[in-house]
């Protein structure tokens, strides 16, 4: 957005987190894609050297002092006409009601994933991650009724947010989904990245799985490695030379040790052909790994509601792919409809259970003949480019600045 919202008329001003404080390697090459016309403001942070033992490295909590008075001081001392707080962290979203007191500029939120969420009611009560489900149920709300509008990836998730906010105007709510920006990969193809895992050998067909493993994701991961393990044995030629690649499995930079798809594959006896990397690889490496690969796997959650920012990059790489989705997720609607891969679907459990054959004939189909995919249409995913989802940002900000010039 940084790169795109000038080409609708709004200039950005980034607030962020100073690096010197990230615990992650750092970035170069992503840092690299922002335009340096684009002005950012750096916050410090406490130390995670200190926090981390007493159970505190959410950024948005070690920051939470410097970024609001980093915040606080622009609104003070330049023109602001709106401000976008976007999660997670979620923390910093709090800021809005103070925003909105003390200088009365609209805010957007704009939730990434869900800040209250099925899964965290699911917690043990006294649990890190339990204790946390409380504390965003008893915050979220206040920093939604500060908000002048509300954005989230889906549709659904922003009915699950009026569900339990009744007082919240639907007219304020829009679904914009992550997107992604064709010009990375001119970036990628001018730059290229490394490959310093050695993961691609140019002697087999791999197949890539880029992204978190999510514990809903793993019906679906049973389901598709088991139809794996049974086309091996049915076509053992077509598929004797092809290794499967799981990259980013834990979504944790430092996590080099969580592996969650090699147990299931080594329980199914392809223990041997499969290759995970929990750590979250950088996103020019990520992309990168994309454009290496013989095909592509976009393999989502059993959740009606789940949209994978994941599909916009695996489309716009050009790879062949097989992608498994809920029948009724805004994923599964838009893969299939752009074409170039093959795009397999469920309703039910029994319905996914049931779907071996048809997973194992797609992966066979992948790996043999991936030309008569064709290529995906670019058209259908050009609303979810990043300029087309910047102008979206900012026909929001026009409408709620002028809402407030009105005011």
């Amino acid at each position: 957005m940084a790169k795109h919202l000038p080409a609708s008329g709004w200039t950005p001003i980034v607030v962020t987190v100073d690096e010197a404080f990230h615990e992650e390697r750092l970035d170069r090459d992503l840092a690299a894609l922002v335009p340096s016309s684009v002005e950012v403001v750096k916050a410090a942070a406490l130390s995670s050297k200190y926090c981390r033992p007493l159970g505190l490295g959410e950024i948005g909590l070690r920051a939470w002092r410097p970024l609001r008075a980093a915040v606080m001081k622009l609104l003070a001392t330049r023109s602001v006409d709106a401000v976008l707080i976007t999660g997670s962290p979620y923390y910093p979203m709090l800021f809005a009601a103070e925003i909105k007191r003390r200088f009365g500029v609209p805010v957007v939120l704009d939730f990434q994933d869900p800040w209250v969420s099925a899964w965290g009611a699911e917690q043990t009560l006294w649990s890190k991650a339990g204790i946390s489900h409380r504390l965003s149920v008893a915050l979220e709300p206040r920093a939604v009724r500060a908000a002048d509008f509300i954005t989230s990836v889906s549709e659904t998730q922003n009915e699950q947010m009026a569900a339990r906010y009744p007082w919240l105007d639907p007219s304020r709510l829009s679904p914009i989904p992550i997107g992604g920006d064709p010009d990375d990969y001119e970036m990628l193809r001018q730059h290229s990245a490394n490959d310093r895992f050695g993961l691609f050998d140019p002697s087999v067909v791999t197949l890539s799985y880029v992204g978190t493993f999510m514990p809903r994701t793993e019906p679906l991961m049973r389901a598709f490695l088991s139809a794996f393990a049974e086309a091996r044995g049915r076509s053992p030629n077509a598929m004797a030379n092809v290794r499967l690649l799981f990259i980013g499995t834990s979504n944790q930079p430092n996590n080099t040790d969580h592996f969650r798809v090699q147990p299931i594959a080594q329980a199914l006896g392809i223990g041997g052909v499969v290759r995970e990397i929990p750590q979250r690889l950088p996103y020019m490496e990520a992309i990168g790994a994309l454009t290496r690969s013989d095909g592509i796997l976009l393999i989502g959650s059993d959740e009606v509601h789940y949209t994978a920012s994941k599909i916009y990059p695996g489309l716009m790489s050009g790879r062949p792919y097989l992608s498994l989705f809920h029948k009724r997720s805004s994923s599964h609607e838009i893969l299939s409809a752009a074409g170039g891969g093959i795009s397999l679907a469920f309703e039910t459990s029994d319905d996914l259970s049931a779907m071996g054959d048809a997973i194992g004939s797609a992966i066979v189909r992948l790996v043999t003949d991936p030309g008569s995919l064709g290529r995906a249409v670019p058209t259908t995913y050009a609303p979810y480019t990043a300029r087309a989802i910047s102008a979206q940002f900012a026909a929001i900000f026009e409408r709620i600045a002028a809402e407030r010039k009105r005011a």
